[in-house]
């Protein structure tokens, strides 16, 4: 019996136009994660907030993105991915202009939440029209690397940019960029990009959804606030209550006949092991990231802006490793590539676990540029297979899984090895004396490195400087801690890629087989 065998579809230039559309959201998302920080102290001065509002306009962004992601990765699948990266993109513009002319703190709370949800319905829509437009796997791959290295650039350019507005125009320019960026993908996408929704699909499990926003929401509030504030009685009740309803979300999806999520992905290694590295990946990238920015500025005394400026060499090491990911998925399979990119990030934070209090600097950016130059490769690759192992109607919905684990794992890392660098610091502070120190000043000193250097300041000059190097020495030797903690974790994260993917290969990018169900 003669095997026919059909050549896979190979994207044009009509697609990698398509891409560059794609792409746009992507980047804005990611700028507005961080472009707000700068603008912090002038939209205090103007709207005058409190300090809980203050902290909902800079966290309800980041909340909601995370909440809603499984939602609108399910709903794209159901109503088309198209249409929902466009009602997005509106949505997004309109609540940017929104949000540029607020004029209470309520109003920017409120638009920051659309922002927030419009987020969530653009990050999964893009990644899952990829998988449609992109049916040969070394395009699809390298289309994904330029679909990641527009967040990254978003990280990059949104301080950037954030400071010349700022420096030019008032607090609400920063929303502003938003607009004419979204009016042409609105404008360009329907030409481009085209539709796609799953023929079959059943009704929108809107309890489920519920569940799973309330779910997702409980428990990153929780971490975040355990991050920020250290252990107490309220982020340990919103992670058990996003538990218990996550519990109550994955009992339904077993029984009901159309879930938002098919959870019989998760026995396909390629998916389950892929989402895992991803996860890690950005566990041991975040995490490291908030005590490497805390000690640029507190430990070797940089300006904000400085201490900015030299994080960008780490995000061209994410750009390049994204890059080279495509070209080696051709040649190596994907499990060795992943275990590689680990085996480089461990390599990174080993370096980084060299800093010291005093001359840290080049030490600090290379380790930072090598383990992000293997973290890269990583998403890439996970985030490649676990849409290509998910059905072609379902990958909306293994996009957003994709996305969800990205931002549990980088607000895992921050909670959980700002920790380990806390305990790390109170340990050897707690055995510091200094004479004449008074017992409220020292234990301020003791909880944190903000709190060691404010009290120094208030000290006799020779006293304040010995608090001052006792402290900035014992928060190095932190760093030191979760740098050594994110090698071993990165080692055996590498292990088992190499190990339960050794049998995964990417599609063939030549041919396959005509089957009934490949043309069904």
């Amino acid at each position: 019996m003669e095997t026919t065998t059909t050549a896979t579809p190979r994207a044009g230039r009509r697609e990698w136009t398509g891409l560059a559309v794609l792409a746009l959201p992507c980047l804005l998302v990611s700028m507005d994660l961080t472009v707000l920080n700068l603008a912090v102290p002038q939209l205090s001065a103007d709207l005058r907030p409190s300090g809980a509002q203050l902290l909902w306009i800079v966290d309800i962004y980041g909340f909601l993105i995370a909440g809603a992601l499984l939602t609108m990765g399910t709903l794209g699948d159901r109503i088309g991915r198209r249409r929902l990266l466009l009602t997005g993109a509106a949505a997004f513009g309109a609540a940017s202009l929104v949000a540029a002319f607020a004029t209470s703190a309520e109003a920017l709370i409120a638009s920051r939440a659309v922002l927030g949800v419009a987020g969530a319905t653009l990050m999964p829509s893009t990644l899952s029209l990829i998988r449609n437009m992109f049916q040969d796997p070394a395009q699809r791959t390298t289309a994904i690397g330029i679909w990641t290295v527009s967040f990254s650039l978003g990280g990059v350019l949104g301080p950037l940019l954030g400071g010349v507005l700022l420096q030019h125009f008032w607090w609400g320019s920063v929303f502003l960029v938003a607009v004419p960026v979204m009016l042409l993908v609105l404008t360009l996408a329907p030409v481009l990009v085209p539709e796609y929704r799953n023929p079959q699909a059943g009704r929108f499990d809107l309890p489920g959804a519920l569940l799973s926003v309330v779910a997702v929401l409980a428990m990153i509030y929780g971490i975040k606030r355990f991050a920020s504030e250290g252990p107490g009685w309220l982020p340990v009740l919103a992670v058990a209550v996003g538990l218990v309803v996550g519990v109550l979300f994955v009992r339904r999806q077993r029984r009901i006949a159309e879930p938002l999520i098919d959870l019989r992905l998760f026995r396909i290694p390629g998916f389950s092991v892929a989402l895992l590295a991803n996860t890690v990946a950005f566990f041991v990238a975040f995490g490291s990231l908030l005590l490497i920015s805390q000690y640029l500025q507190l430990v070797l005394g940089l300006s904000p802006l400085r201490a900015g400026l030299w994080t960008v060499p780490s995000s061209l090491g994410f750009v390049v490793g994204a890059m080279v990911a495509p070209a080696l998925v051709r040649l190596v399979r994907p499990g060795y590539v992943m275990a590689a990119g680990m085996a480089v990030a461990a390599v990174g934070f080993l370096l980084l676990a060299q800093v010291g209090a005093g001359s840290g600097l080049p030490v600090l950016v290379a380790g930072s540029v090598v383990f992000f130059l293997g973290v890269a490769p990583v998403y890439i690759v996970a985030t490649d297979l676990i849409v290509s192992e998910a059905p072609e109607e379902r990958a909306g919905a293994a996009s957003s899984v994709s996305e969800a684990g990205t931002e549990f794992g980088g607000a895992l890392g921050i909670a959980l090895l700002g920790t380990v660098g806390v305990a790390v610091y109170r340990d050897l502070m707690s055995g510091t004396t200094v004479s004449g120190l008074p017992v409220e000043v020292g234990e301020s000193a003791r909880r944190t490195l903000g709190g060691a250097l404010a009290a120094a300041e208030q000290l006799p000059g020779g006293l304040g400087a010995e608090l001052a190097a006792a402290a900035r020495d014992a928060f190095a030797q932190a760093v030191q801690a979760a740098a050594v903690t994110s090698a071993v974790i990165a080692v055996v994260v590498a292990v088992l890629c190499a190990l339960l993917l050794r049998r995964t290969r990417g599609a063939a990018p030549d041919a396959a087989p005509a089957t009934p169900e490949r043309a069904a």
